[in-house]
């Protein structure tokens, strides 16, 4: 069952440390979101291979966006 990576607030996507593809574990580091000139690191949230990534750098996002697909 694929499990979704959500963005746990509103900001602007500063890195993708993940790719389609890729073997992750849980709590690997898969994105960092920017707000208010802080960075939020965003976590992988189960063992899985990455299936899709729906943003960019440089996106802007809202809380709860999916970001990326893992399965």
């Amino acid at each position: 069952m694929a499990e979704k990576i959500l963005a746990p607030l509103a900001g602007n996507i500063v890195a993708v440390n993940i790719k389609v593809g890729d073997a992750v574990q849980e709590d690997d580091e898969a994105m960092v979101i920017e707000a208010m000139k802080m960075e939020t690191l965003v976590y992988v949230p189960c063992k899985g291979t990455v299936k899709e990534i729906l943003v960019k750098e440089g996106a802007m996002v809202e809380e709860d966006d999916v970001l990326a697909v893992i399965e």
